[in-house]
């Protein structure tokens, strides 16, 4: 159990945005999997809402990780995850006007517009992750 914590502490170490790359690549890849699949069985004509059950199924997948293996908090995990669910809620909106304009003005397919729109809502979700979901406040 030690080993284990002292790899833990050597991996919080690493940098936020390193660790926000790995982690967040894993979550995205489970995303995009997650509608991939969706959009397999329900169809492409139904893309808005495979991205919506997407973004449903994978959000406690994603809450877990952000907060153990991105931002090492130890704080309220209710609090935490109301606050995830705050920043899920504008990381969605963006995400499915991406994918939209991707679709409708791009003329992209719906697999390659989620893909794009993914990683550009990847951005927004960081920076609501730090500075509110799992904002850390120091001690004066």
């Amino acid at each position: 159990m030690a080993k284990l914590l002292k790899l833990y502490s050597c991996w919080c170490s690493i940098p936020d945005k390193i660790r926000f790359l790995i982690i967040g690549g894993v979550n995205a890849a489970i995303s995009y999997v997650i509608f991939a699949i969706s959009v397999y069985f329900i169809g492409d004509r139904y893309y808005q809402i495979c991205a919506a059950l997407q973004w449903i199924i994978s959000s406690l997948f994603s809450f877990a990780n952000q907060k153990l293996f991105v931002f090492c908090t130890k704080g309220n995990w209710i609090k935490e995850y109301i606050k995830c669910c705050t920043t899920w809620l504008v990381s969605y909106i963006l995400n499915v006007l991406i994918l939209e304009a991707f679709v409708k003005f791009l003329h992209l397919n719906v697999y390659m517009a989620q893909f794009l729109a993914i990683f550009a809502v990847s951005v927004v979700t960081y920076v609501m992750f730090k500075y509110f979901a799992f904002k850390v406040h120091k001690a004066a």
